[in-house]
């Protein structure tokens, strides 16, 4: 019996998205489900639904719901996490950022958002990394958490466990273009690498032929270009696609956030928020956080009956092809060693794995196109900065993170910037242990 371990199990969609899927395919359909997580309410609520999964498929999988996470953890094979702070925290990487004017879209990645994000988080996965090293060493965490390239850094340079980070950007994105050129998504083949959320999409083909001019083309139909306007202009400018959403990268770089006026024309609609952004995303936490009680009164209240269709996560065919499955070849997160060229060594890169029996092959693609390294390798940079700086405790290199953030230096002088995360610093610092 394989044990599935979920931590952050109150992650309402994540778990029973991802338990559906792992109990779909026969080999796994007998496991052993872990729910963990600290809250207790979203901890019942999430074991109603998955047992309510395990009953509609006639599953002969085991659910237990714990708050220890020793019991949780003991003896696993695999670990999910999708772990998140509370609100209350999440505001601030939004609002002071915002006072010093610099716009922030969803801050969950990059920039001073996503680097105070990491600090804070961090404590709570190297809790769990070290649950994994005592009780269940040879497990492998299947991390969902943000910010994925940090954490996953970190915990590869900080710990023994083997952990891959996994999003949805990858397949989501292709997805998408596959519908723009009007092909079936199962024909389209592409290879994609660079960091998380900047990944780029350096071949797409169909039956052999390349896509780049049809995409390319299809860019000048109106409702195309308006569903992501913000990316649809990098590739427009840099000739590559990339895979995370347009609220995401119109804070990754110098060009859409820096004035009003942009943000009004880039940013209304392709990144799901109306101008004036930052207070648009604090209305979506805020409702967001919430969200997930009202749906769980309303699946007790009248059921439905429950959809055992499989989502096009990663989690569960990685899980499968490790137990013995068939293989299954998905982008992840994971140190670089030689897989990219031209980004730092050792640094989290995203790119194509194997996963089978014998364990993780990540997949070398040699080095990205000129046109996308500089931005990428910015970015790459920046989060080793934020690393070293976790895991050292020093705020000089979250500092030099935060003066080289391309939306920080396009709207602040240096001296902004330090005071800025001089002011970060000072409301996370009773969360941040490692700077005491």
């Amino acid at each position: 019996m394989t044990k599935i371990v979920f931590v952050g199990a109150g992650s309402h969609i994540f778990t029973r998205r991802l338990v559906r899927d792992i109990l779909c395919f026969p080999r796994l359909s007998d496991a052993s489900i872990v729910l963990y997580d600290i809250d207790q309410e979203r901890l019942d609520h999430v074991e109603y639904s998955v047992r309510r999964i395990v009953a509609a498929g006639s599953f002969a999988a085991q659910v237990v719901a714990t708050k220890d996470i020793d019991l949780a953890i003991s003896g696993a094979d695999y670990v999910i996490c999708t772990i998140a702070g509370p609100f209350d925290q999440w505001r601030h990487d939004i609002e002071i950022p915002a006072t010093y004017g610099v716009d922030i879209n969803i801050g969950d990645t990059r920039g001073p958002s996503g680097i105070f994000r990491f600090l804070r988080t961090y404590p709570a996965m190297l809790h769990i990394a070290r649950a994994m090293e005592r009780l269940a060493p040879h497990a492998v965490l299947l991390n969902y958490t943000n910010p994925m390239a940090m954490l996953c850094g970190a915990l590869s340079r900080d710990t023994s466990i083997r952990v891959v980070g996994l999003c949805h950007s990858v397949q989501g994105t292709a997805e998408m273009l596959a519908r723009w050129l009007q092909i079936p998504f199962a024909e389209l083949s592409y290879q994609c690498a660079g960091i998380n959320h900047m990944a780029w999409y350096t071949k797409l083909t169909h039956q052999g032929a390349d896509m780049y001019p049809k995409l390319h083309a299809a860019m000048e139909r109106p409702e195309i270009y308006h569903e992501e306007i913000v990316r649809n202009e990098l590739f427009l400018a840099l000739g590559f696609y990339t895979t995370e959403s347009s609220g995401h990268h119109s804070e990754y770089n110098w060009w859409f956030r820096k004035r009003p006026e942009l943000i009004a024309k880039y940013c209304d609609l392709g990144t799901g928020w109306n101008p004036g952004a930052s207070q648009a995303a604090l209305r979506w936490y805020a409702t967001h956080m919430h969200q997930w009680r009202d749906e769980a009164l309303r699946e007790r209240a009248d059921p439905q009956t429950v959809d055992l269709t499989p989502s096009n996560e990663y989690a569960a065919a990685i899980i499968n092809a490790l137990a013995g499955g068939e293989a299954f070849t998905f982008n992840g997160n994971v140190s670089n060693m030689g897989y990219i060229h031209n980004l730092p060594q050792g640094a989290c890169v995203e790119v194509p794995i194997r996963a089978d029996a014998a364990g993780l092959h990540p997949i070398a693609v040699g080095a990205l196109p000129a046109a996308v390294t500089l931005l990428t390798n910015l970015s790459s940079q920046i989060e080793e900065l934020a690393i070293t700086g976790c895991l050292t405790g020093d705020r000089t290199p979250i500092y030099l993170a935060s003066y080289h953030d391309p939306l920080c230096a396009a709207r602040l002088s240096l001296a902004e910037i330090k005071q800025m995360v001089d002011t970060m610093f000072e409301q996370a610092l009773p969360h941040l242990p490692q700077f005491r």
